[in-house]
């Protein structure tokens, strides 16, 4: 009896193993790729922003939205992002306001104030797009490591995702926390892991 359960656990574990392995595989080839054919639209995943000026973060993400827009890849981008406890304003008002200062078209940004976190962001930005009636198909900006996982929470809320990646670095600890992430919202969905954490 004790070999079975041994043997068991053992066959567990290796599984847990190989699973977790061939996703970060996958999590840092993400982090590698750029895809930013045309789409409907760009979607800037939100970041952290003081008082209205966008953190680094969020100004890399927002600088490289607005090289593609200017490159014809889209004719609208989407700000995401709400606020943290305390905050005057939202990551997506502070990513609207960048963008218009830095002369892309009032009339081609598209505003979503509430997300909390990734899952939110993009539904949110789905449902801003179906109403538009903007079709499907976007190019998500985010830093490389968050590429994987925002294009599977993309295609779970209805979009058909392509990931442009910022040129920010992804080390070790980023991927290994996008690994678990991704490993876990695979398992339950991205709904639902949003909701959990």
């Amino acid at each position: 009896m004790l070999r079975w359960l041994f043997r068991l656990t053992t066959a567990a574990a290796a599984i847990v193993v190989v699973y977790v392995g061939v996703t970060f595989a996958q999590v840092w080839w993400a982090s590698r790729q750029d895809d930013h054919r045309t789409a409907s639209a760009i979607v800037v995943m939100g970041a952290a922003q003081w008082n209205g000026v966008p953190s680094p973060v969020l100004k890399g993400r927002l600088d490289h939205a607005a090289e593609l827009y200017e490159q014809g890849v889209a004719p609208v981008v989407v700000v995401t992002g709400g606020k943290q406890a305390g905050d005057r304003t939202t990551q997506g008002m502070s990513g609207y306001e960048y963008l218009r200062e830095g002369g892309v078209p009032d009339e081609a940004i598209k505003v979503e104030v509430q997300g909390t976190n990734s899952f939110e962001e993009l539904s949110a930005a789905a449902f801003i797009l179906d109403q538009a009636g903007m079709g499907e198909d976007v190019v998500v900006v985010t830093d490389p490591y968050h590429a994987l996982r925002v294009a599977e929470i993309a295609e779970e809320v209805g979009l058909r995702p392509r990931v442009s990646p910022t040129g920010a670095s992804s080390g070790p600890r980023q991927l290994a926390r996008e690994t678990v992430a991704v490993s876990l919202g695979r398992l339950v969905g991205y709904r639902r892991l949003a909701t959990l954490t």
